[in-house]
């Protein structure tokens, strides 16, 4: 991470990697197979520190509207000493072939714990119990997309401390919240159910497999018992 700050993503190749780290090259692309799989390492880390403030900062927070926007600016906290270069590698990660494309079957990983962070989001809310059960499965990979959304904006933004990102977070994180609880009222149902069914049939295929056979968060299968587990619990 530091070779990628100081001499950028494109500039780095796995042979300096390997000299700093103290390793022959033949050893280093025995573990990794490209230094795109070293962001992936990096990812995987991001996500895991990501989940592990979040978790910090939501204790005794129930507004839904909060949770979310404490859970995205943890998310620009944990990511701001790597903004300087991020858009090095944003160009590979656009590219949908890219391993490094946050959609990819290898960002399977690192998804699944953000997934994660935003079912906790919610459950832990006071929305949470409310919701619409079909909006309730896939909502926490919406505010994953809605997450990915923000991160194309802070990739972009020259403002001292991404101040400009944060603003877009607070003001987006209330006008999420309204339009969740609004999903929860029997008139809106039938629109809720056409968005969940768009989300189906053409977001969701567009992720790359989570694992072999796995569900998406909340669905049916391991994901969707795990979900019903930590309702019942109280999470």
């Amino acid at each position: 991470m530091r070779l990628f700050r100081e001499r950028g993503y494109d500039n780095t190749t796995m042979r300096a990697i390997a000299a700093e780290a103290g390793v022959s090259v033949g050893n280093a692309y025995y573990y990794f197979k490209g230094k795109e799989f070293l962001i992936q390492g990096f990812y995987d880390r991001l996500t895991r520190d990501h989940a592990e403030l979040t978790s910090q900062r939501l204790t005794a927070v129930p507004d839904f509207a909060d949770r979310l926007r404490i859970a995205i600016d943890a998310w620009l906290d944990t990511a701001a000493p790597y903004h300087g270069f991020a858009a090095q590698f944003f160009r590979t990660a656009a590219d949908p072939d890219s391993a490094l494309s946050p959609f990819s079957a290898e960002s399977h990983p690192a998804r699944d714990t953000a997934v994660a962070v935003f079912r906790d989001v919610l459950d832990g809310s006071q929305l949470g119990p409310k919701v619409d059960p079909e909006l309730d499965e896939l909502l926490p990979d919406l505010l994953w997309l809605h997450l990915m959304v923000v991160v194309l904006y802070w990739v972009f933004d020259r403002t001292d401390d991404t101040q400009r990102t944060r603003a877009f977070v607070a003001r987006c994180a209330p006008l999420v919240a309204k339009i969740v609880s609004l999903s929860r009222y029997r008139v809106l149902r039938p629109m809720v159910r056409e968005a969940v069914a768009l989300v189906r049939e053409f977001v969701l295929p567009t992720l790359g497999a989570r694992a072999a056979g796995a569900a998406p968060a909340g669905g049916a299968g391991e994901g969707g018992e795990r979900t019903r587990t930590a309702r019942g619990s109280g999470s």
